[in-house]
This record gives C-alpha cells, structure tokens and sequence, in this order.
C-alpha cells in the first residue's frame, strides 16, 4: 500500500463526495481487512475492534434499539421474523443483537477471525470481499446494513446499485452509517490547533461523506432517505479545549463522556429529545457520523 502522502483527495464527478486517488487494487484492499484491519497495526484503533465493542456494550446496544426501532416505523412491521444482511458485519455484534429479537440475520466480511467468530454465535456468515454483493446468490433482504463500510470501499457507487438491484426486497430498508468529514466542527479545531486532517485515513478510508453527499448518492442509486440522524459531535470537545487527537487516554474518556450524555437522557425517559437533537445535526451537517435510512424509490409511492 502507498503512504498517506502519496494519496490525493477527489471528488466524485456525479455524487461529489471526495476519494482517495490512487484507488488501491481490489486486491491490496482484500489483504488489508484479511490481515490488518482486525489483528495488525489498526486492531485497537478502531471501532470495529470486538474488545472496543464488548466494552462499550450499553453504548452500542442503545444504539442499536434506536435502528431497530426506525427499521420498524419505516417498514411497519417488527423486526422479528425479518430478514437482514449485514455487509462487512465484523464480529457480528449487531447480528447478534437482532437475531435476539428474532430477526433471521446473515452476514459476510474479508477477516476470517471475524467470520469465525460470527459462526461460533450460531450465524450464518461468509467470507466475502467488498467488490461483489451476490455472496448469497439471489436472495433478497428485509433489511441491508452498511455500517461503517461504505467509506472502505474501493467503488461505493457500484456497491449501492448493486444492493438496490440484487439485493434489498421490496419495501425493504437499507441503512448506511458513515463518518461525517470536513464537518465545520473537524475544520475549525484543525485551524484551532494547526492539525493536519487527522480524519483522513487511507488505505482503511477511501471515501469521505457528509449528509449532502451521502444523500445525492442514495438518490443516484434509486433509492431515496426515507430518514437521517447523526451522532454525537466529538469534535465539540476539541473546540472546548481537550485536544483528544493522537492521545488515545484523553479521547476515550471524551468518548466516556459522549456514553454518559447518551445514557443519562435514555435513563430518564428522554429519548426522544436525544433522536431529535441527532436529527437536528444531520440537518445542519455536524455530527461524527451520519446515519441514513434509504429505501427503493417504488416503495414511496
């Protein structure tokens, strides 16, 4: 793989969400998430991590009810007896949590110790690469999940129409979580503190979104947002002074302070006002990541 430096940012000439150029081969990134992504170098640095996940559970879970519970109001339906496919599902966690409220779940991802692991939890699982979506012949799904997979991709555009196309049943729900990038917040405490674009992470990222961007390219794929939140700003706590980049002690306890925001206000029956705050932040560009809820344009009408 090139170093950083030797990559370049462009835009996308139709959706204009920015790339990574050079585009690594298919196969340099299949070796990247085979061999470092869970267990080399980026093992503990990202979210992924199944210790990362298993340790920040009541965080994770919240969210997760907060999916399944929109999953339901878009579809009309429960979650249980749906199908769902999980893209690039790592360890399994969400699939885990779904299939506990009896959903029938199915997933596929590049790293063999995270598709092991996936089996050993009773679930249908495949080790699959990110440039073909028919890992499952022609079955169709209730329900599609690209979380945190669509900035990995070497042709994210191909990835939509082919879900849209071969795999996501009628009136069925995809949904796409991706970091929120050059966000006003990101910029200003770049400028604050005279970073460099720390977010900017090739080979694990090769594309980067914001609401707008992820929207248009939804909509390119004949699909339309049928809903849009964000999550919690991190970067709100560099802009009041706790520069948390490259110190990994300090961002965890900000990211200790992000989980205790989010649970106080589930603890105290104000859920509501945490979702329409998290709509709000989509609206207005902000938030760390930007989850998007999209279904086949047919189902709107």
């Amino acid at each position: 793989m090139n170093t950083k430096a030797q990559y370049r940012l462009e835009p996308h000439e139709q959706f204009g969400f920015l790339q990574i150029k050079p585009v690594p081969s298919a196969e340099e990134i299949a070796r990247f998430y085979a061999e470092e992504f869970y267990s080399g170098q980026y093992r503990y640095f990202n979210n992924s991590a199944r210790e990362v996940q298993e340790a920040d559970q009541a965080f994770h879970d919240g969210h997760r009810a907060d999916v399944c519970a929109r999953i339901e109001s878009l579809r009309g339906h429960p979650i249980a007896g749906a199908t769902v496919l999980d893209i690039g599902c790592g360890w399994g966690l969400t699939l885990k949590y779904l299939q506990a409220r009896g959903a029938r779940c199915a997933g596929f991802d590049p790293a063999p110790e995270a598709v092991d692991y996936v089996r050993s939890c009773g679930i249908e699982c495949v080790q699959g690469g990110m440039d073909r979506m028919d890992v499952f012949g022609d079955r169709r799904f209730d329900v599609v999940m690209l979380m945190n997979v669509l900035e990995h991709l070497s042709d994210p555009v191909q990835v939509l129409r082919q879900i849209h196309g071969q795999l996501l049943a009628p009136g069925g729900v995809l949904v796409i979580e991706v970091p929120n990038e050059f966000n006003a917040f990101q910029l200003a405490a770049q400028e604050v503190y005279g970073l460099d674009s720390w977010w900017v992470a090739p080979p694990a990222h090769l594309n980067y979104f914001n609401p707008a961007t992820l929207r248009r390219l939804v909509e390119g794929s004949s699909m339309r947002v049928a809903h849009e939140e964000a999550s919690f700003p991190m970067e709100m706590f560099l802009l009041m002074g706790q520069n948390y980049v490259g110190t990994r002690e300090l961002g965890r306890t900000c990211h200790e302070s992000r989980m205790a925001f989010e649970a106080n206000l589930r603890r105290t029956g104000h859920s509501d006002a945490l979702s329409a705050f998290y709509q709000a932040l989509a609206a207005a560009g902000l938030g760390r990541q930007v989850i998007a809820y999209a279904m086949p344009v047919a189902a709107a009408a």
